[in-house]
Formats: structure tokens, C-alpha cells, sequence
């Protein structure tokens, strides 16, 4: 709010616009996270998010995770997510024994989707499925500022928001290339492992600009091994190859989450 113009208000008046500024006020530091490793992802990766009113500036670290096919990247989506346990579920959470830690079934531990971190653009979780502004191939980094919401700075303030990067390799997948291929629970025309959370980390407040030491307790299970999974761009979408067996279309999507 411009000074000026807060100086105009009556004395009451103050007492409400602080009370409603607090949310924002509360949450303002530095939010960070090494995440761990989730359905056989052989990647890493760190995050911090400084926030400052309904700013954050966000730097996302990535690397080690399903790279390419023939030169084309492989899209990985990533979101905050807030509104349960602010944990990141275990390999007790597939409930369907399929090998697969799926985003229904990680949702009692780490909610829903609050924001969206796209590499440019919008932000909103209508853009949690937008191939094209996700971080591409295995490693990549973004830096950008961008708004968040009441709702998400409520859950870094309570210590409840969690970062999750999406998109497994099949040759790692602790699963059958059936269960890879399957439709996937937030868009059946994508494949489950596509849409599968790889790497996650609750976001810790710790001092402005550090990172906390030996990394924040994730509640990941560290998984390891290797391989790629291969794209291929094709007509209007993309082909990913499965090393694990077969290859399925990975269309650019607009969907929500």
C-alpha cells in the first residue's frame, strides 16, 4: 500500500489493513529445501524461495533426472504444494501396490497444488500440466520472481508448503511398463509416470539466503540407479520413448491439477 495513502486512513482503519497484511508479513524470509528422490529417480536437487510480501524469488536447482531421445528434452513440471501433512510420502503411500507413487496417492502427505513454477509466465495451478514452460532435460535451473497467493504464504508460514518436481524415467521406475503407461490420475491422455512426482522437500524457513545444513528432512525414501527416457517431438505434441518398453504421446497440455 502506498504511504501516503495509508497516512490518510483512520487510526481504526490502520488496525484492519495491518491485521490483513499480516499473512504476507508472517511468511516474508527465506524458504528452502534439498529434495530428496521418490519413485527411482536418480536426479537431485535444491530449491530456495525468498519471499518478501507476495514476492518470491525462487532458485531451483535441477539435475541427474530423465534427460533426452534424438536431442529432444524431456519436460519436467513443478509446483508448490500445501493444505495436508507438509510431508512427502513414503513408498507406503501406493496404496495400489503398482511401483508407482502416484500424485492422488501422495496427497494426504503433501495437498494440493498452490502454485505452479514455470520457467516463464503464469503461475496459477491452471498451468500445472503446461509441458511447454516446465524445466527441460535432465538438468536446468530457474531463477524468476513471481506472485504467490494468500493460501501459499499461509502454508510456508505454517511450515506446511512443499516443492515437487514430476516426471520419472521407466527404466528406474520401481514398475511394470504397464503401470508406466497407464493413464495418468490428473490427465488420462498422459502416462502416470509422466505426471509422477521425481523429486520433493518441504520448504523449512531458515536465515535469509542460507540453505539448511545436510538438507531439510524431506521424508523421501533415496532411491538409485540409471537411465533416460527419451522425447521426440512429434506433429503438434511429443513422444516419449520408454527405455523400460514401448513409447506413448506426451501432448502439451493446459490441464489443471
Amino acid at each position: 500500500m502506498n504511504k501516503m495513502r495509508l497516512l490518510a486512513v483512520p487510526a481504526l482503519a490502520v488496525g484492519a489493513v495491518a491485521l490483513a497484511g499480516s499473512p504476507a508479513m508472517a511468511a516474508d524470509g527465506t524458504y528452502s529445501s534439498t529434495l530428496g528422490q521418490l519413485n527411482g529417480t536418480t536426479g537431485s536437487g535444491t530449491v530456495t524461495l525468498d519471499v518478501v510480501g507476495d514476492q518470491a524469488t525462487i532458485n531451483l536447482q535441477v539435475s541427474g533426472l530423465a534427460q533426452t531421445f534424438q536431442g529432444a528434452p524431456y519436460p519436467h513440471v513443478q509446483h508448490i504444494h500445501g493444505g495436508a501433512a507438509g510431508v512427502c510420502p513414503t513408498p507406503a503411500n501406493d496404496a495400489n501396490g503398482d511401483g508407482i507413487i502416484s500424485v492422488t496417492e501422495s496427497a494426504p502427505s503433501y495437498g494440493g497444488i498452490l502454485a505452479t513454477v514455470t520457467t516463464s509466465g503464469p503461475t496459477s495451478p491452471a498451468e500445472a500440466l503446461n509441458l511447454q514452460l516446465g524445466g527441460q532435460g535432465g538438468n536446468y535451473a530457474i531463477q524468476r520472481t513471481f506472485t504467490v497467493d494468500a493460501a501459499t504464504l499461509a502454508e510456508l508460514d505454517a511450515g506446511r508448503a512443499v516443492f515437487n518436481v514430476h516426471g520419472l524415467d521407466p527404466a528406474t521406475t520401481p514398475s511394470t511398463p504397464e503401470a508406466f503407461n497407464a493413464p495418468s490420475d490428473l490427465d488420462p491422455s498422459l502416462p502416470l509416470g509422466a505426471t509422477s512426482p521425481a523429486l520433493c522437500g518441504t520448504l523449512v524457513k531458515t536465515q535469509m539466503g542460507a540453505m539448511p545444513s545436510g538438507g531439510a528432512d524431506t521424508g523421501a525414501t533415496v532411491e538409485s540407479s540409471s537411465s533416460q527416457l527419451g522425447m521426440i517431438a512429434l506433429g503438434g505434441g511429443l513422444v516419449l520413448a520408454a527405455a523400460a518398453g514401448g513409447t506413448y504421446a506426451v501432448r502439451r497440455s493446459h490441464a489443471r491439477a
